[in-house]
């Protein structure tokens, strides 16, 4: 198990240098000077060269990056250009706010799309299967930023139920915070069921077509204990994985439902600096996510064998 860790923390180090070499390149491809919108138009020469000295502008591509990966190894993501504070605790400020409403929905999804999933593989082309993928395949359909949008018309203007606009910390307000997360958390849920159930209802099939599924039913055992005891554990690891996937993924793509809804989360503060052309809030923020990324799917790989009995790490 130790040297199956480190293999995979080994075989991690190059995406994240490779992310952070690519956001490194494409930030600086971005037309327009942090320098001068900072200052302003009305700015002067001298004021401009000062503050790219301070900003370490005016070096030279590699030395910037040389520089800023230097920092990076000791937890040093650089200070935002736009507010003056360090961008590794604005990341990790807005990582909190972020991380429950994406493991909430994740959470959420599977419990509810797994199910369904092996319920519509169980009574495959029967009217539970068409009613369960049509609905799978609508709700992946609808893009999350049309689907918190009718939420917040029908629920927060229409009937007055949840607040529309703001956020509050459920730490400082917990009644008064789970009101402002449950529309997000619910889009992102129900967008989440079609991908999740998708996959655990072809998991399923291909597991129920198996030999030793025909046999398990062939000796009089219930469908019941046919599709937990012999179907469920050997169908959950693609969906597992996929989880991962799913999980990850919405931690770097949760910004359009962070900004429909007004969270101050990662991908809004992702959005913002990527408008103020803030450099070093854009470099720290897409380094996380990679980081993230891959820890989760580390977990997954980790987590893999309890799922599946068949799968051993040494």
């Amino acid at each position: 198990m130790f040297r199956f860790i480190c293999a995979r923390v080994a075989m991690s180090i190059p995406t994240l240098l490779i992310v952070g070499v690519t956001v490194f390149m494409l930030i600086r491809l971005i037309p327009g000077d942090p320098a001068a919108l900072m200052l302003g138009d009305m700015a002067d020469p001298a004021s401009l060269e000062e503050l790219h000295k301070q900003l370490g502008l005016d070096r030279s591509l590699p030395e910037q990056m040389a520089i800023w990966f230097g920092n990076v190894l000791s937890g040093d993501l650089g200070v935002s250009i736009s507010t003056g504070e360090s961008v590794t605790s604005l990341v990790l400020q807005r990582f909190t706010i972020s991380a429950p409403i994406v493991l909430c929905a994740v959470v959420f999804a599977s419990l509810v799309a797994v199910p369904a999933g092996m319920i519509a593989a169980w009574r495959q082309n029967k009217l539970t299967d068409t009613v369960l993928v049509s609905t799978a395949t609508l709700l992946l359909s609808i893009p999350t930023f049309w689907l918190g949008l009718l939420f917040l018309l029908f629920f927060g203007l229409h009937l007055g139920w949840l607040p529309v606009v703001g956020y509050v910390s459920p730490m400082e307000d917990w009644r008064g915070g789970l009101l402002y997360l449950i529309m997000p958390i619910t889009t992102l849920f129900l967008h989440e069921i079609g991908v999740v159930l998708r996959m655990a209802r072809a998991s399923t099939l291909d597991v129920l077509r198996l030999d030793y599924v025909t046999h398990a039913r062939a000796k009089g055992l219930s469908e019941r204990v046919v599709l937990w005891r012999h179907t469920f554990k050997n169908a959950f690891g693609p969906t597992w994985t996929l989880i991962g996937l799913v999980l990850g993924n919405l931690l770097g793509g949760v910004a359009v439902v962070e900004t429909v809804f007004t969270i101050p989360g990662l991908g809004r503060l992702l959005v913002d600096a990527i408008f103020a052309r803030d450099y070093p809030v854009i470099q720290g923020c897409m380094l996380f996510i990679a980081l993230i990324y891959v820890l989760v799917n580390l977990l997954v790989d980790l987590c893999y064998p309890i799922f599946d009995p068949r799968v051993t790490v040494s």
